[in-house]
């Protein structure tokens, strides 16, 4: 029985690319399709699929907060990171939230079947280009730091605020998507300028932009 896959990307040609890769295959199925990260954590509230192919950099809610989101409620869910990225931060970002795999998208078409395969069984797959000693060694290495990393104070709930508040939207349009109050949008937002030691928006959109939260 083929793999059912939700495809989360923001770019249109790349998600016909891969379901035209996997279809082909006979190997997965795509049950659906998402433009960005929450779209993708409401699809597979709904569909429940075997794995999500989920890119990075995507507007409203990244691919690292749609995945820890996903492994919080759906742990034995396989979320495969598909990236153009492939600093540490990233993968190690990524591994973290819970994702069971990580392809580089210049190497996507020769293994997101495999990839594929092995996450739907449970098995971490890595991209052939990325060394797994260098990644196992990088996590002791963080994980031996405690967290202390900026983005690492944040909260899930506070990194998803962060990326929309960078993007643009007005505390009314996050509390919506979030199903929120404004106050307490207000709140997510004066607390976490006050962990990052932010004073304005200006200066915030530059740490969400180094640090990846978003692709503005």
């Amino acid at each position: 029985m083929a793999i059912s896959v939700i495809i989360a990307d923001d770019h249109t040609i790349v998600r016909e690319g891969l379901r035209l890769i996997m279809e082909s295959s006979g190997v997965a199925s795509i049950v659906a399709e998402a433009k960005n990260g929450l779209e993708a954590v409401h699809l597979a509230r709904q569909l429940k699929p075997e794995v999500v192919l989920m890119d990075i950099a995507m507007p409203v809610m990244n691919g690292i907060a749609a995945t820890e989101r996903l492994h919080e409620e759906f742990p034995t869910m396989a979320i495969v990171i598909l990236s153009m990225q492939s600093t540490l931060e990233d993968i190690y970002r990524a591994l973290r939230a819970g994702a069971t795999g990580y392809l580089l998208k210049e190497s996507a078409g020769a293994e997101v079947i495999e990839a594929i395969r092995a996450s739907s069984r449970g098995k971490r797959y890595l991209s052939r280009k990325v060394d797994d000693i260098l990644i196992d060694g990088y996590i002791h290495q963080r994980n031996g730091m405690n967290g202390i990393g900026p983005l690492e104070s944040l909260s899930p709930r506070e990194m998803e605020v962060l990326q929309m508040v960078v993007e643009g939207l007005s505390s009314q349009e996050i509390a919506d998507l979030l199903f929120l109050s404004g106050k307490t949008v207000e709140t997510y937002r004066s607390r976490l300028m006050q962990k990052l030691g932010i004073k304005d928006i200006p200066a915030l959109v530059k740490f969400a932009i180094q640090y990846g939260v978003t692709k503005i």
